[in-house]
């Protein structure tokens, strides 16, 4: 079957924040083509509640921003990516704002009004502009009306990208030149090709039993990535979210952490606060104490869930800040105004990936990624709540300046979709056996506190899987659910490799048999598939 093969300027995989604003901000200098696997708002930003930390605030200073940032990330932030970012934020949000209409809270109903401002944990300050709780749906509503309503832009939904097309010379040069895809919908694959390629495919939640994710955060890019050689990195801190609601009928529904940072206290079941004495910020402590705290009291006290109580606050005020919070748990039967939320926690931020420079740029020419699959340094061993929006928008910004010096000519051929002697699968049901096995082999094997014993386990039997689902691939014909399970596969066998390789506890990695922080791994864990484990 001939193999079509659409070209573009720039190729982008992924619609989130970073894959659009860089495709606004790219358009300008040609074809902008972005393929999204499922609809285009389905991404992590459209989940984003909280919002983007910038220093606004008069009382607030660069320096106090960065500080924090460097203080939860454990000793592992690049401190030039957060200096960079940290400086460049009050603009990027007046950008966001001012040339494609994203309605941020104000103090005052005029276009110009001052941002009202919310604080999270580890911050010292009131800096999180926000748009009510529901911060991602309004700048993916304000970037996707932008983006479509551009003529050198297409979006392209339910495109499931298989892998990236890259070559590798002799003398060692290699480079990418773009990407197969599958349209889930026909099944057909094509080739899409382009001198840049932008890697903005999200995180990696669902390789997690637990999430907070939506089903396309299958850690696609990681991936795509590693298979032609990025190098990739930290991927041992994810960061479990504290507080989503424990809820049958919730699927992993978050509670913001700006409900902590408004005066929420998280309480055991006798009622008791849960972290006074834990941490010097009680309830608005850093994540990965958090969640650790909840974890521990869960295990102690045979519990189902901690509890997240806002019922001191004014009930007014409640339903203002928290609209899309309040109405969620009101129609599961939980008025918060009344009743003290239950919360566990789960799989929420990947704050490794694939490994970029400030602007982006993997260590592949021609390639760069942004975003939540990058790793550029900003959040170290655990992010600081609200720097994610913040870094997807710097990496964005900085990736189109300096995109097209790093793009290279692709090649006048492309080799075909070569599927071989696969058939239509008779045994999905292997599919989705692996898919569930792998995510339950990761949450109880290597979530929020590991040990040595439980790292290795979860090694032996992910290798297993992994050759079960190569043979899979190489018999069958191509699928959404296929090419996702293979990704999470991959990218679980990477986490547990990257927590094998760090003899200590930091930040969102905890190991039992390592609990100190040990300055002799005061560096990232990184590699490529030359040094690390199979693709």
């Amino acid at each position: 079957m001939t193999t079509p093969v659409h070209r573009a300027s720039y190729l982008v995989l992924g619609s989130g924040l970073g894959g659009l604003f860089f495709a606004l901000r790219a358009a300008s200098r040609g074809k902008v083509v972005v393929l999204t696997k499922s609809l285009p708002e389905a991404s992590n930003t459209q989940w984003a509640q909280g919002g983007i930390s910038a220093v606004f605030a008069d009382d607030d200073t660069l320096e106090s921003h960065v500080g924090d940032t460097l203080e939860v990330g454990a000793g592992l932030c690049h401190r030039d990516m957060v200096e960079r970012s940290v400086a460049l934020a009050p603009g990027l949000v007046e950008a966001l704002a001012r040339d494609y209409g994203v309605r941020f809270d104000r103090t005052a109903d005029a276009h110009d009004a001052p941002f009202q401002l919310g604080r999270e944990g580890g911050h010292t300050h009131r800096r999180v502009v926000h748009h009510h709780d529901t911060t991602g749906a309004e700048v993916m509503r304000a970037l996707l009306a932008a983006a479509q309503a551009h003529p050198n832009i297409e979006i392209l939904p339910h495109q499931m990208v298989v892998d990236l097309l890259s070559w590798t010379k002799v003398d060692g040069t290699r480079g990418c030149f773009g990407a197969y895809s599958l349209d889930v919908r026909s099944g057909q694959v094509s080739a899409f090709v382009a001198p840049v390629t932008v890697l903005a495919t999200g995180g990696a939640g669902k390789v997690y039993r637990y999430t907070s994710n939506p089903d396309v955060a299958t850690a696609d890019g990681v991936a795509m990535a590693y298979r032609i050689g990025a190098s990739v990195g930290n991927l041992e801190f994810m960061q479990f979210h504290p507080t989503c609601l424990f809820h049958p009928e919730s699927k992993s529904f978050l509670v913001s952490e700006a409900v902590r940072g408004e005066g929420g206290i998280l309480r055991r079941k006798d009622g008791s606060p849960l972290m006074d004495g834990r941490h010097p910020m009680g309830s608005l402590a850093p994540r990965d104490v958090v969640a650790r705290e909840i974890d521990a009291e869960l295990k102690r006290s045979g519990s189902n869930c901690v509890f997240l109580d806002v019922t001191h606050l004014d009930p007014g005020f409640i339903e203002a800040r928290f609209p899309g919070i309040f109405t969620r748990c009101l129609a599961l039967g939980i008025d918060m105004r009344t009743q003290p939320l239950p919360v566990v926690p789960a799989a929420h931020y990947m704050c490794g990936g694939v490994g970029v420079d400030p602007y982006g740029r993997t260590d592949v020419p021609g390639l760069l990624a942004i975003g939540e699959v990058a790793l550029s340094g900003m959040h170290g061993a655990c992010r600081l709540a609200s720097n994610s929006l913040l870094e997807a928008v710097v990496l964005a910004a900085g990736a189109a300046e300096v995109c097209d010096d790093y793009g290279r000519s692709p090649p006048s051929a492309v080799r075909p979709w070569d599927a071989g002697d696969t058939v239509d699968s008779d045994e999905a049901v292997m599919v989705s056996a692996n898919w569930e096995e792998v995510r339950a082999l990761m949450w109880n094997f290597v979530g929020i506190v590991r040990s040595n014993k439980r790292l290795e386990r979860a090694r032996r039997r992910i290798e297993l899987m992994r050759e079960e689902i190569r043979e899979y691939y190489v018999r069958f014909r191509v699928t959404r659910d296929l090419l996702e399970l293979r990704n999470i596969s991959l990218v679980g066998h990477l986490v547990i490799e990257c927590a094998r390789r760090r003899l200590e506890s930091r930040g969102l990695h905890y190991n039992l048999d390592y609990p100190e922080t040990d300055p002799a791994f005061a560096r990232d864990t990184v590699f490529d598939k030359r040094t690390g484990v199979t693709p």
